[in-house]
């Protein structure tokens, strides 16, 4: 058996990481010793590892929930209940990169349209483009 802090320490994390995954109920010690110290079992550290690994993957702490539940109740589920939530969470990602590569791009353009010297930001390209309700940033350099 485990106390908090060991297995913290074990799982390289903090006490208080556990007691964030037992209030949104992905873990919950096995016991308590006479004291009132949370105790863990060896099954409860793979259940750790296994939350642990998913949130390293991108998993929501919903997410985990679910396939928590899929874990403990393998024989009345498929691998393809797995696998869609594998690929909604892959395709979720793919979205997200897609969203950061364009602003990427937007800031890149925002970037090279400005001189960068240290003249009066008046005429500023960057500002000027953000002020304006185009998508257009203006490729040409301010120089005063």
């Amino acid at each position: 058996m485990y106390r908090i802090g060991e297995l913290a320490r074990i799982c390289n994390i903090n006490s208080d990481t556990l007691r964030f995954y037992e209030k949104n109920a992905l873990l919950t010690p096995s016991s308590r010793s006479e004291s009132g110290y949370r105790l863990y079992t060896e099954k409860d550290k793979d259940t750790l590892q296994f939350i642990l690994r998913a949130k390293g993957v991108g998993f929501t702490l919903a997410d985990i929930r679910e396939l928590l539940s899929i874990e403990v109740n393998k024989a009345d589920n498929a691998c393809a209940d797995v696998k869609v939530l594998v690929d909604t969470k892959r395709y979720d990602v793919e979205k997200k990169i897609a969203e950061l590569i364009r602003f990427q791009t937007s800031l890149k353009r925002l970037s090279d349209a400005c001189c960068g010297g240290a003249e009066s930001a008046e005429h500023c390209t960057i500002l000027e483009a953000l002020e304006s309700n185009t998508d257009d940033v203006r490729h040409e350099h301010h120089h005063n």
